[in-house]
């Protein structure tokens, strides 16, 4: 794609690497369908060339149109507003899934490029007083750990005398479990993140035990953002922030010896893996963020690694096996491309692994997504558990605490994550006092 940068944007970082960034597209297309929102809504503006094509007109200064129209696209629906206010209202409706980036033959980087689109379009349109209000609160809050856990208690002692339509998007409050008291000279610190410790703290417990059986100690990092919902809402300064205050966090651990970083949500995983590249210019932390990036490990990955024939437990065989379907999250198979690792282990697990339909979709969680883009949430959520049910099982597993609570509001299955179901498993097989089989029973 061939873009001549408009007055302002030339000589400029932004300009420069939104340039850069729209190079390898050829407006193919084949992106296109992999799109959740295009899939909902048919309208090629909510697609990813057609979001791509907005941003490149931002940048060169030219109102979408005219002789140089890609075919296919409708102008309708840009009636209204102007070209930074279509971008910035297209650009909303992504969900930063990047199944698109996945699937491009190209290799466009559309996430970074979203990044980029968005925090232009938003310096050129002021948004309404009731989005301005809206995302601040966000960023006030679901960033930092404290003032999440405390509205979240809060939420919870009160859930009783909510309407319904409220109740069901306050999760029960859930108690950790024993985290395991062994030391061993093998250490690895494991990420807490800002929602996840007063959402759901038994999920890092249990990744805390297995890996316990491997002979590794996991260190719970202290309290900090990874900068993503900063990052994805355009406050890019502010998200640099929490980067710093995240790496600043870890850095006594590393220097100390810890051998990696693990991610047991892997939204926050994807986003310390782009660590290096977002830092690059910083002189006091490239270096430090480029090694941050380089321990980066899913807890997968780590399982994977470490169960092997000869460490870990030995399952026995089922008689009745847990029927799991996996709800990838898009963060895990379109941002890390950890494709299928979670699924081998849960068929050695001894879990009857189901496959549902179009596992490429986005449940609609996406981080803030669910809370700023409520209703186009709530659609994709029904199609993608329309899919998980059909092939009726037992358990939906997944790897990200934002689609465990998505999910959890309409499932009438549980909605775990994968390393609990594991954990159990373990415990079960250790436990086990005689005979080759045990069931295994849904939470």
């Amino acid at each position: 794609m061939k873009i001549e940068l408009a007055e302002g944007y030339r000589n400029t970082t932004l300009g420069s690497e939104g340039a850069e960034l729209l190079g390898p597209c050829v407006q193919c297309g084949q992106c296109t369908f992999r799109c959740p929102t295009f899939r909902l809504l048919g309208d090629e503006w909510d697609g990813p060339r057609g979001r791509i094509y907005l941003i490149q007109k931002m940048l060169e200064g030219r109102a979408p149109g005219g002789p140089d129209m890609s075919p296919g696209y409708s102008l309708e629906s840009l009636q209204g507003r102007s070209l930074a206010g279509n971008v910035l209202h297209h650009l909303d409706r992504c969900l930063s899934c990047r199944s698109c980036e996945a699937s491009c033959p190209e290799g466009v980087r559309y996430g970074r490029l979203l990044d980029v689109g968005r925090e232009l379009a938003e310096r050129l349109a002021p948004r309404p007083i009731g989005q301005r209000i809206a995302r601040r609160t966000v960023r006030a809050l679901v960033p930092h750990r404290r003032r999440f856990t405390a509205l979240l208690r809060t939420g919870q002692a009160l859930r009783s005398l909510l309407p319904r339509n409220l109740r069901v998007r306050i999760p029960r409050r859930r108690v950790a479990g024993p985290w395991p008291g062994n030391t061993h000279s093998r250490k690895m610190l494991i990420w807490q993140g800002c929602v996840q410790p007063g959402l759901a703290p038994d999920i890092n417990a249990a990744a805390a035990r297995v890996l316990d059986r491997f002979g590794i100690e996991l260190i719970p990092s202290p309290d900090a953002c990874c900068g993503a919902i900063s990052l994805h809402m355009a406050a890019s300064d502010e998200a640099l922030t929490h980067m710093r205050n995240a790496i600043d966090a870890l850095w006594p651990h590393i220097e100390a010896g810890a051998e990696s970083i693990v991610f047991t949500a892997s939204g926050c995983g994807m986003h310390f893996r782009d660590y290096g590249e977002l830092l690059r210019d910083d002189q006091r932390y490239a270096d430090k963020a480029q090694r941050i990036s380089g321990m980066t490990r899913d807890i997968a990955e780590i399982v994977t690694a470490e169960w092997t024939e000869a460490s870990g437990p030995r399952l026995p065989s089922l008689a009745q096996p847990l029927r799991v379907v996996f709800q990838s999250s898009c963060s895990l198979q379109h941002g890390e491309r950890l494709n299928g690792i979670v699924e081998q282990l849960l068929k050695r697990a001894g879990f009857k692994l189901l496959r549902a339909a179009y596992p490429f979709m986005c449940c609609g969680a996406a981080g803030a997504y669910s809370l700023l883009q409520r209703e186009l949430s709530e659609s994709l959520r029904a199609s993608k558990m329309e899919t998980l049910l059909a092939v009726r099982p037992q358990v939906i597993a997944t790897a990200n605490i934002g689609c465990i609570n998505h999910l959890s509001e309409t499932a009438p299955v549980p909605v775990r994550h994968w390393i609990e179901l594991l954990d159990e498993s373990f415990v079960a097989a250790a436990s086990a006092s005689a005979g080759p089989e045990v069931t295994q029973t849904p939470a």
